[in-house]
């Protein structure tokens, strides 16, 4: 299997919405109301992903796991850390800490080595902008999800939040972990 990680271009857009509606589906069927989640569709996040990127704030990039003769299998989205008014405190310093705002996979390439590559990636862009720290959420009952950032070195940090989406409460928690300079997980 020959995987390329690389910007997302323009023409990636579509492919990078079916990686995310797929993922959403196989990652959080039972979590998330089964309404909301056959209601997703790749081109309306394709749309909105593609109308957002003008004004997509400084110090983020858009990854994808491009797979040679099939296109977009995989994608991440790492940044700068936002930090959350309900977990953070005001003096707390952020400034060096990035953020995986996302990463999501065709499911029938999870457990190929595609999703770690992408955080491989996406560790080493952070590094590359100066972080040397990382956070990220995820769902509570995401046991998948948990499961791969735990054993990439993230553990949680006792920050917890919660959002209703679609009528339903969903929970979610936060890693963390350490950057070396090159943007390998301190484990």
């Amino acid at each position: 299997m020959r995987i390329e990680i690389r910007e997302m271009t323009d023409a990636d857009i579509e492919g990078v919405g079916r990686a995310r509606i797929e993922g959403w589906r196989h990652a959080y069927r039972g979590v998330v109301p089964k309404d909301f989640l056959d209601g997703m569709r790749p081109e309306l996040f394709a749309a909105r992903l593609r109308a957002a990127l003008p004004a997509e704030p400084p110090g983020r990039v858009h990854l994808v796991a491009d797979l040679r003769g099939t296109g977009v299998i995989g994608w991440a989205h790492p940044g700068t850390y936002r930090p959350d008014e309900t977990v953070d405190k005001e003096e707390e310093e952020t400034e060096n800490w990035g953020e995986l705002y996302a990463l999501y996979l065709v499911p029938r390439y999870i457990g190929a080595g595609v999703g770690r590559a992408l955080l491989d990636a996406s560790t080493r862009w952070l590094a590359g902008q100066g972080h040397r720290r990382m956070r990220l959420w995820v769902l509570r009952e995401n046991a998948l999800g948990r499961g791969f950032y735990g054993r990439s070195g993230l553990v949680p940090d006792g920050a917890e939040r919660s959002e209703v989406l679609a009528g339903a409460t969903i929970d979610e928690v936060r890693y963390s972990c350490l950057l070396t300079e090159e943007g390998a997980i301190l484990k």
